[in-house]
């Protein structure tokens, strides 16, 4: 007997098993708002429309009876090589309704899909949900007690406490996760031991510390392994922002070319895009800023971004677009994107969060609004407090900026 919920819930399955999308099952007799319905839960299927969308999947009717007992290991299975294109929102709500049905899964099962679950909201820029998600799957991974679970997991707690501002919640993560594997003895690819270990320069260079962060680094570097490939990309890429914070201009320009020439779109896409879009960024924020060299590396961006890569990555054009305008002077164009990439402020790193609160207050400035620089100074002291100060430097910097050019005019 097809009933719901269950139908509802095979029929969706079924259809992103075969990457199918909605539209391509709507037909004569099946609208999109019917089909929409079905997939809900919210209308009981005929046997004609159960029949009709039988055929158009090519599978028998019977298929689409409630199958509860193992349909978190059918989720887990059906999402698990989802190509970047097909990771959104509807696979993340598709794993998070099958978990919540699945309190009595196998543990395995349940840390498998939680461990998918936490990626698909990174990938999405949802960092909130992402650590709600991470903290269920460390109680579980300690429950196991199985070590390479748990070196898995710290290293994505690090990962995602980077993304929220947490940079002392990821240096403690990410040293226990390394402290773990050589403890037990965890075979741990060399490329993700190497992550793990840039992801240990990232917080040491935001923490402040960027002579140990430049000795981890240089360390890296040393160690890689020939050739190119993402993995020489990051490192490359994590060494130019240390150089950046150090002030070594030249040499953090040499490791910005190595890192973008280390890549190729075909091999990673996304990862492709994410170099270019944090060069741009770094090209703007570099003393003195390179506009011409981020306008080139957006350039290369956009015509991917139309078909790939997450939504963040979208905002994060935007918002860099709006940065460049500002720098050539063209405030009336960095406001109409700054009110774009504000819709998908949620996607932001906390980094990137403060940078847009920099930008809008200094164009609140430009505008003449006398109290932006009193924002800006109370902005610098609530990231003063998250133990960022190469970031808080440079909130400072920016009220000062827009003090001094609320002066000159009266000079």
């Amino acid at each position: 007997m097809l009933e719901q919920p269950g139908f509802g819930r095979r029929l969706r399955q079924l259809r992103m098993q075969q990457g199918r999308t909605q539209a391509e099952l709507t037909g004569p007799g099946m609208s999109a708002a019917y089909l929409s319905r079905l997939e809900s839960g919210a209308r009981v299927p005929t046997q004609r429309a159960a029949g009709y969308l039988a055929e158009r999947l090519g599978v028998p009717v019977e298929v689409f009876a409630d199958r509860t007992g193992d349909d978190l290991s059918d989720v887990v299975a059906t999402l698990a090589f989802r190509p970047d294109s097909e990771r959104d929102e509807e696979m993340r709500d598709l794993l998070t309704e099958a978990l919540a049905r699945a309190a009595d899964a196998a543990p395995a099962t349940r840390w498998q899909a939680l461990a998918m679950l936490a990626e698909l909201n990174a990938f999405l820029g949802d960092f909130t949900d992402e650590q709600q998600v991470l903290d269920d799957l460390d109680q579980l991974s300690e429950e196991l007690g199985r070590p390479a679970l748990q070196v898995y997991t710290k290293q994505r707690v690090a990962r995602c406490a980077r993304n929220r501002g947490d940079v002392g919640l990821t240096r403690r993560a990410v040293r226990e996760a390394l402290e773990l594997g050589e403890r037990h003895q965890v075979r741990v690819p060399t490329a993700d031991l190497l992550r793990s270990r840039l992801l240990l320069v990232s917080a040491e260079a935001e923490l402040g510390n960027i002579a140990e962060a430049m000795r981890l680094s240089l360390d890296i570097l040393g160690e890689l392994p020939p050739g190119r490939g993402s993995l020489a990309a990051e490192a490359h890429w994590t060494v130019a922002v240390v150089c950046t914070r150090q002030g070594e201009a030249e040499a953090a320009l040499r490791h910005l070319d190595t890192a973008i020439a280390a890549l190729d779109s075909r091999e990673d896409v996304t990862l492709w895009m994410r170099l270019r879009l944090g060069a741009a960024s770094l090209c703007l924020q570099s003393l003195p800023p390179r506009p011409e060299q981020a306008r080139e590396l957006l350039a290369a961006v956009e015509p991917i971004l139309e078909f790939a890569g997450p939504p963040r990555h979208r905002q994060e054009f935007l918002f860099l677009r709006a940065q460049l305008a500002f720098q050539q002077g063209d405030s009336a164009a960095a406001s109409e994107l700054v009110e774009k990439a504000r819709e998908g402020l949620h996607h932001f790193t906390y980094r990137d969060r403060v940078r847009f609160r920099i930008l809008q207050e200094r164009l609140a400035a430009h505008a003449g609004d006398a109290h932006a620089v009193a924002r800006l100074n109370e902005l610098a002291a609530e990231v003063q407090r998250t133990q960022m100060p190469e970031l808080a430097g440079e909130v400072y910097r920016a009220a000062t900026e827009c003090a001094v050019e609320a002066v000159l005019p009266t000079l």
